[in-house]
């Protein structure tokens, strides 16, 4: 099993004519058992075709040559008319939208996420390279091209989350290596808003049975890990985590205001330091480990207990 997507999932890619969505619609079309990418959305490029899929003007005309509702959309357009984007795509019964674009205006991207709220439409991003379930499909760049993909990714037992893109692929690498493998990765993006936190994908691993722990990778900046100690003590999770914590030199007192890495890893106060973060996860009983390399044993240790 998996979470959000599967070998029947349909999507289209919004901006799908620029460079970045070229390469990003090969990837998806060659990993795994091939992804159901049923068309493209570029204004002034109907007739077109990336890759063998067909490019059409607006996400209306998408759904109509699909002949039924259509899955999810990965968002590729400038961050300027992201927006209106997401909003045509949730407007015309699209439900999960990966939103690849980055510096969209915080204001944007909140009318976003209330939108899809409203909706009952799942943002993941923005600022991300989307989500992989092993050797089946994926919906983004994550991984890279489908050969890298395979190498970093096998069907395994642990769901990962990750603010950094290119973190997510490590820590499955490592899990991978150590053949717990993965159930779905999601990179959930490195804004400081973002469509869907820790806490509001766990529900959808604790509903997949193969899924038999969780691993995320998280920064200082933000109060998403507040969100998911609190969640994991009020749900009685059956799923051990396991953390990472990156950039603790942020904690310096010279360091406050500063970015680390995302846009998100803004350092406002005490409850958005590393420290305050550690001691919240480890008080909800999540083990946090101190280098990536210690995350293998770790999980094991966890589903063995």
């Amino acid at each position: 099993m998996s979470i959000l997507i599967n070998e029947r999932t349909t999507f289209i890619v919004q901006g799908i004519t620029g460079r970045e969505a070229v390469n990003l619609t090969r990837e998806c079309l060659d990993y795994g058992k091939g992804a159901k990418v049923v068309g493209g959305v570029t204004p002034g490029r109907k007739g077109r075709e990336v890759h063998g899929v067909p490019v059409f003007d607006t996400v209306g005309q998408a759904v109509e040559n699909h002949g039924g509702p259509i899955d999810g959309s990965i968002v590729t357009v400038p961050p300027g008319f992201t927006k209106d984007a997401v909003i045509e795509a949730i407007a015309n019964g699209i439900k999960l939208l990966v939103i690849v674009t980055e510096r969209i205006p915080r204001g944007d991207v909140a009318e976003m996420v209330e939108f899809a709220d409203m909706h009952g439409a799942r943002i993941i991003g923005p600022n991300c390279l989307g989500l992989i379930v092993p050797e089946v499909c994926k919906m983004g760049g994550i991984g890279g091209p489908a050969q890298d993909a395979a190498k970093s990714y096998k069907p395994g037992v642990v769901g990962v989350m990750s603010r950094s893109g290119g973190m997510t692929t490590e820590i499955s690498s490592s899990l991978t290596a150590a053949g717990l493998g993965v159930s779905t990765a999601v990179s959930i993006g490195g804004d400081a808003i973002i469509g869907s936190t820790y806490a509001e994908l766990m529900p959808y691993f604790e509903a997949d049975e193969e899924t038999k722990a969780i691993v995320i990778y998280t920064e200082p900046g933000g109060r998403m890990e507040a969100q998911l100690s609190e969640w994991r003590k009020a749900n009685n999770s059956r799923l051990p985590i396991v953390a990472f914590m990156a950039g603790k030199f942020m904690d310096d007192d010279e360091m406050q205001g500063m970015s680390f890495g995302h846009a998100g890893t803004i350092v406002e106060g005490k409850e958005d330091s590393a420290t305050e973060k550690i001691l919240r996860l480890e008080e909800a009983g999540i083990k946090v480990v101190e280098r990536i390399d210690e995350i293998p044993e770790a999980v094991k240790e966890r589903i063995n207990a």
